[in-house]
């Protein structure tokens, strides 16, 4: 399994942002971009909630 790499993932968030903002993008793109965008925020609201749990787990040890 692939390591997910968070950074990576915000950057690309920014990127579609910059996209679906310029008034050039195609309505199509938008749509390509929102779905895409929608699928990044889940795997880093997972990630976060990942982390949140170790957090907990390590704290809960002390």
């Amino acid at each position: 399994m692939e390591k997910f790499d968070y950074p990576k993932a915000i950057s690309r968030l920014e990127e579609i942002l910059s996209k679906v903002e310029d008034p050039s993008t195609g309505v199509d793109d938008i749509d390509k971009y929102v779905k895409e965008a929608e699928s990044l925020g889940e795997k880093c609201r997972k990630y976060l909630r990942t982390l949140r749990e170790k957090a907990d787990a390590i704290g809960s040890e002390k």
